[in-house]
């Protein structure tokens, strides 16, 4: 079966169980893997039933058909269970080196269930899975634990971990992998799970080699394309995914103030953004294993009160989420609080943005210095930004209610704590604002997860992608209302695709497109598959995904966004007021979509697609 190895491990921890089983080809021909494989396994073990906490909720770990390839920008696994933050559907995705050598281990994917009586990691080694005491790292950060698990295992493995906050099964719990790199599995808190099953890490390492079909003409393919994506992606290399900070405030699109400022944040934006960053703290770059764009940085503080702090460089969503939506333009306090976020194994999306609630809280009195030990959590504060963090990842004081995320802290503060909680499905908001992008706004509400940029990444044909094979000439205009709907469901199909064969979406940017992705499966499995039957699997990978949430309860009344987004107009200068007419947008996507006006896919429609 080329581009797989074919084998799943399923490890029962509260039997301290493996089964090791052949890959499904009729599942792997339907979901490709990735994302997509694994929601069919989510959708068939778990329901609405389950308690994502509990040892009968499964967590799964799974590549792809491009991982372990040649194919650039591929080393990739995903993280799918039921979500303890939003109750539904998650799923998560990291880059990093884990996922390839999750593959040369001798596994495609990993399925966890039960619950182990003590901590213990895993360690696969060449086929080999070994259950190991873990009561000597259990209270570590991610960092300490990478470089003490190679230690007992291989200096060439690579680690999976989770830090304190996973310990704790805090909702915003991430799952880290590459140590002080930091590559994250983050949104959801699949970290949580982990946690709650004593599972502290999954250690990989093997030289299984992955085979495939036409190993020629994939190699050919990708020396003609190298360089044309390197060329294009130039951007991402000098500034990293910083580098559009700055002109995202200026398109209205970078969260201010818990995303409520009525005014420009220019200065600010300038102190925060990528070149700021390369310019002052930047001190190398990082690549993801088969990448070739090298987005990822390495910053170093060398003076101020957090000198010394050196690792991964904040990315955008982190400078956007800790600094702009918190009013923060302190460089070194976000750097330190994403290195604690690291540390302690944190989302920095959903932290950052329930920080900006806490401090709007705070503000309107809901909470008081009282509450928050003397932490003077207002506006622009950094150094608050920090001690939040750290209350967070500990699970005290405050950091007790603000580590439930910020749908469930509105539900423990009351009051009119909701009307400021921004998210979507009980999962924050990242940070690129619906308000400057109408597709994003219907992204954002369907997402299988919750509020989400990437699963759509709708809101980039917008502004500079475009995917004629299936009808996106050129990028539309981000305020047209008509043909959104369509738009967003288009390009959801497209990047469950991606997230299914694992390859990184920042390829985009380098100028591949569907062709090339189609292509390249076909090199790598023999496969003949086409535009359409391309699509037809995305929209069944979306469709199951809707069909899981459907069995936990939701419909179109969940399909929406917080009214902040949909009422508060943008009124500064050279900003458009434009609000998204959500309800519009919303009819022409299920219409497109063969869904009810309930939002729930047809009798008709899942026959179509096969689900079963």
């Amino acid at each position: 079966m080329e581009g797989y190895i074919g084998k799943i491990l399923y490890f029962d921890l509260s039997l301290s169980k493996k089964d090791i089983r052949d890959l499904d080809i009729y599942d792997v021909k339907k979901y490709i893997g990735g994302s997509g494989l694994g929601a069919k396994i989510l959708f068939d073990e778990t329901d609405e039933k389950t308690d994502p906490l509990s040892p009968e909720n499964i967590l799964i770990f799974m590549t792809g058909p491009f991982t372990g390839t040649p194919v650039l920008c591929s080393s990739r696994y995903s993280v799918i269970s039921k979500s303890p933050l939003t109750g539904i559907f998650g799923e998560s995705s990291s880059g990093g080196s884990w996922g390839e050598m999750l593959k040369k281990s001798g596994f495609d994917g990993i399925v966890i269930r039960g619950k182990s009586p003590k901590p213990v990691y895993l360690w696969l080694n060449n086929g080999e899975v070994e259950l190991r005491n873990a009561s000597h790292i259990w209270g570590k950060d991610t960092f300490e634990i990478d470089s003490i698990l190679k230690s007992e295992t291989n200096s060439k493995a690579i680690v999976a971990c989770i830090g304190q906050a996973g310990e704790k099964s805090i909702p915003l719990a991430a799952i880290m992998n590459d140590g002080v790199h930091s590559r994250a599995a983050a949104r959801c808190g699949l970290g949580a799970v982990m946690g709650s099953k004593n599972l502290k890490a999954i250690v990989v390492y093997g030289n299984h080699k992955v085979e495939v079909k036409d190993a020629q003409g994939l190699n050919k393919s990708i020396k003609e394309l190298s360089k044309i994506i390197v060329e294009k992606a130039a951007g991402l290399k000098k500034l990293g995914t910083a580098g559009a900070l700055a002109v995202f405030e200026e398109m209205g699109s970078l969260p201010l103030q818990n995303w409520r400022y009525n005014d420009r944040w220019k200065e600010g934006a300038q102190k925060i953004t990528g070149a700021t960053l390369v310019e002052s703290y930047v001190t190398g770059d990082y690549f993801c294993k088969r990448c070739i764009i090298g987005c990822g940085k390495k910053v170093e503080v060398k003076d101020g009160p957090y000198k010394g702090t050196e690792q991964s460089a904040p990315e955008y969503e982190t400078l956007a989420l800790m600094g702009s939506n918190c009013l923060v333009d302190d460089l070194a306090a976000i750097i330190k609080a994403n290195e604690l976020c690291n540390r302690y194994g944190l989302d920095t999306i959903s932290t950052g943005s329930v920080i900006a609630f806490g401090m709007e809280a705070f503000e309107k009195g809901l909470i008081t210095k009282k509450d928050t030990d003397g932490i003077e959590l207002v506006w622009g504060n950094g150094d608050a930004v920090v001690e939040v963090v750290k209350k967070i990842g500990e699970s005290e004081g405050i950091g007790k209610l603000l580590g439930l995320g910020s749908r469930k802290a509105a539900e423990m503060l009351g009051r009119n704590a909701e009307e400021f909680a921004i998210h979507a499905k009980g999962l924050d908001f990242p940070a690129h604002d619906p308000r400057a992008y109408n597709a994003g706004a219907v992204a954002f509400a369907t997402s299988a997860r919750g509020a989400c940029h990437l699963s759509g990444f709708s809101h980039v044909f917008e502004r500079s992608l475009a995917a004629p094979e299936i009808g996106i000439p050129e990028p539309m205009n981000r305020f047209d209302v008509s043909g959104k709907g369509i738009l967003t469901a288009k390009t959801q199909n497209y990047m469950g695709m991606l997230d299914s064969l694992e390859i990184c979406k920042f390829i985009l940017f380098g100028g591949m497109g569907i062709s090339t992705f189609i292509k390249w499966y076909n090199y790598v499995t023999g496969e003949k598959m086409d535009v359409d039957s391309f699509m037809l699997t995305g929209e069944r990978i979306f469709n199951l995904k809707r069909l899981y949430n459907v069995k936990c309860g939701l419909s179109r009344k969940d399909d929406f966004l917080p009214p902040r987004i949909l009422t508060w107009k943008k009124v500064a200068e050279d900003l458009s007021p434009n609000l998204p007419p959500l309800g519009t947008m919303l009819g022409e996507y299920y219409e497109y979509r063969g869904w009810s006006e309930d939002g729930i896919p047809s009798k008709e429609k899942i026959e179509e697609l096969e689900i079963g």
